[in-house]
């Protein structure tokens, strides 16, 4: 073949190989084009569902930190809110009327706050109506604190009780000021014998400031139960007779099987993203509602699964007992909150006006100490009995399927969760490292809280507990 025919074969295959090469670099530019733009759509698709929980969260915690607890924005944003998509919220305090609105991309929410009522985030039911909406005002306790001796007031006794003050001193120091338990703990509290024998307070904080109880919220719903079935207007062994349950294989929940996680219900109790707990705390205006409207999963009281969902179906349940919302909010002031010495307790409500028993009652170091008080006591309180008999020995019972981790809204240590820690203790536990500890066998309550959730780890609990109880 010449020279110049071989020439121009050649380039003609090169020139057919480089059309061929080109159209392929284009489909597989359009194919990758087309999947990074699928991509960007899913994952604002997906964002869309998660900027009410990213702003709602902000809007709602920071609203009650700094008109329930007093607390200044920046911290808060700095500790409490410093974490995932949360801490890119931009957010505006209004000291004049009592609100925080909370804003992340094209997101934004808006949480107000109403004496009595605490922090509510706005979801469907209007600002105006919430704000007309008036808490009761004759539910005052009948009692300064300030002017009467502990548990109900505030003045200290100085009785010794054979523990080992000395040593608290030091571990109160450690845990406050040197975080040497790991997390951060705002503060901290420790009665024996039923007597404040060890207290401490980060500087911003003090022995009057309410701070949040996130699911330690649970186990004062199991109190509210307690006072009604002792007054005889629940049984906790029947079913709750719910309305919208009546019809299906839902009907045979009882209040119990609910309490001890074991309803049943579907639920996705995962923090960390679009999940059940965290659309129902914000983005629905009636929390109860999405908990009870769940499908059944399993049959009740075979399965545990720890679900915030069913302690706002409870609170639901509490509601329906009273013929007047009046009467309802005043219920757990005049039952419970004033006669253990907690009469200032703020426990938030829905907008639908549903306590949210599952996360959101502020209360101080000393009332939550109280009300642990209040169970170590067998349920009687500075010599009234607030519980019913043998409530405190139900509640501390094992639910059949917990693998006795789990009682009534409490959490056992009859599995030994914490080694250094006797069986015997039960606990209050908030997710943000918020604790009540209740060990009836050496005497003690100890009260932890601030911020210190396990998803940065967590505090050393159980070198905390058995420091404490080598003091003794």
């Amino acid at each position: 073949m010449p020279t110049n025919t071989r020439q121009r074969a050649t380039n003609s295959k090169k020139h057919s190989t480089s059309k061929t090469m080109k159209k392929t670099s284009k489909r597989v530019l359009y194919g990758v084009s087309a999947t990074i733009g699928i991509a960007i759509i899913v994952f604002a698709v997906y964002l869309n569902t998660l900027l009410p929980i990213i702003t709602g969260y902000a809007a709602k915690n920071l609203c009650s930190a700094v008109f329930i607890s007093g607390r200044k924005p920046v911290d808060v944003e700095a500790v409490d809110l410093n974490f995932s998509f949360i801490k890119y919220t931009h957010n505006t305090v209004n000291y004049d009327e009592k609100s925080v609105s909370s804003h992340f991309l094209w997101g934004k929410s808006k949480a107000i706050y109403r004496e009595g009522f605490g922090s509510t985030l706005l979801r469907d039911i209007p600002e105006e109506k919430l704000r007309h909406t008036r808490y009761p005002v004759s539910i005052k306790p009948g009692y300064g604190q300030d002017t009467i001796a502990w548990p109900l007031g505030d003045i200290l006794p100085v009785t010794e009780t054979g523990i080992n003050k000395t040593a608290l001193g030091e571990i109160t120091s450690h845990l406050i000021n040197d975080n040497a338990y790991n997390g951060d703990a705002f503060a901290f509290i420790v009665l024996h014998k039923g007597i404040p024998v060890a207290e401490g307070y980060k500087p911003q904080f003090n022995k009057k400031t309410r701070l949040i109880s996130w699911s330690m919220a649970k186990s004062f719903t199991n109190a509210m139960v307690g006072i009604l079935v002792r007054e005889g207007k629940l049984d906790i062994l029947k079913p709750t007779g719910l309305e919208e349950w009546k019809n299906d294989d839902r009907s045979t929940i009882t209040l119990n099987d609910l309490m001890q996680m074991q309803s049943g219900l579907k639920w996705n109790e995962d923090y960390g993203n679009n999940s059940d707990v965290t659309v129902m705390l914000h983005s629905e205006s009636d929390m109860s509602r999405y908990a009870f409207d769940q499908p059944i999963a399993y049959q009740p009281g075979t399965h545990w699964y720890y679900s915030s969902g069913t302690t706002n179906i409870v609170n639901y349940l509490i509601r329906k007992q009273f013929e007047s919302d009046s009467s309802y909010y005043a219920f757990a002031n005049k039952e419970l909150f004033n006669k253990i010495g907690i009469p200032d307790a703020v426990f938030e409500v829905d907008p639908t006006g549903t306590r949210v028993g599952s996360s959101y009652l502020y209360a101080t170091a000393r009332d939550y100490a109280r009300f642990g008080l209040l169970y170590m006591n067998d349920g009687v309180f500075n010599g009234e009995r607030i519980l019913p008999e043998g409530w405190v020995r139900y509640t501390t019972s094992a639910a059949s399927a917990s693998k006795s981790k789990y009682g009534s809204f409490f959490w056992l240590n009859k599995g030994k969760t914490l080694p250094s820690a006797p069986e015997d203790m039960y606990a209050c536990d908030g997710h943000d490292g918020q604790h009540i500890y209740i060990i009836p066998s050496s005497e003690l309550v100890v009260v932890v809280l601030g911020y210190s959730p396990t998803s940065k780890g967590g505090m050393n609990i159980d070198r905390l507990l058995k420091d404490i109880l080598n003091t003794i």
